[in-house]
Order: C-alpha cells, then sequence, then structure tokens
C-alpha cells in the first residue's frame, strides 16, 4: 500500500456504534483489503447535497485515513463540507441505519441524508 496521500488524523469521525456496524458488514458482505469506506458529498437531495458512504477503491485526488482499523477514502475537494463530522448508526424503533452530525450544514433534509453548507 503507498503511503501517498495517507493523512495523519482523520477530518470525520465514528461513533462505536458506526464502527460496530461497519465491521460487521465488512465481514457480511467479505469487503477485501483493497477496498475501504468511501465518505464523501454530491450535488442533489432536497437540501442541496447528499452524503455518499459506501465501500469503494482509492481514486486519485482521495485522501486515505484509518479509523479504528477500517480504511476510509475520502477526495480531498470533500474536506471543506465534511469537516468535524461526527457518522453514527442508530438501530432503534424511530431510526435505523447511519446517521450524520456536520457542524458545516446550514441546514438539512427531514431524513437527514442532505444538507446545504
Amino acid at each position: 500500500m503507498s503511503t501517498e496521500n495517507i493523512a495523519t488524523a482523520a477530518p470525520v469521525t465514528l461513533t462505536v456504534g458506526a464502527v460496530a456496524e461497519l465491521k460487521k458488514l465488512i465481514d457480511q458482505q467479505e469487503i477485501t483489503e483493497e477496498y475501504g469506506l468511501r465518505i464523501g458529498v454530491e450535488g442533489g437531495g432536497c437540501s442541496g447535497m447528499n452524503y455518499i458512504l459506501g465501500f469503494d477503491q482509492k481514486k486519485e485526488g482521495d485522501t486515505e485515513f484509518a479509523i479504528e482499523g477500517i480504511r476510509v477514502f475520502m477526495n480531498k475537494a470533500h474536506g471543506m463540507y465534511l469537516a468535524g463530522m461526527e457518522i453514527d448508526f442508530k438501530s432503534g424503533l424511530e431510526a435505523r441505519g447511519f446517521t450524520f452530525n456536520n457542524p458545516n450544514a446550514t441546514s438539512t433534509c427531514g431524513c437527514g441524508s442532505s444538507f446545504s453548507a
């Protein structure tokens, strides 16, 4: 693995619940070492931007970092929208899935999957 574009400090955090769920998904889906968790943004959604969260291979322009043994990729340009964000996993009766607590968001939609900054 090349050390080029590997960050020393992660710009986002994962809660204990998110780490546990991600590790479970990695095991269940048999995600290989060449893949990592992609965290990012894309245009769209009811508030202007959608979050990206899924397993992918490293691409040109990505910064790589590790959180609790999970390989994470983020496009450098997305850092300004995601710096300081916390990703959690909820498994209660009222909510189930990954949630995003983003201090850079000026507004979010009702479902929490899109935001504006």
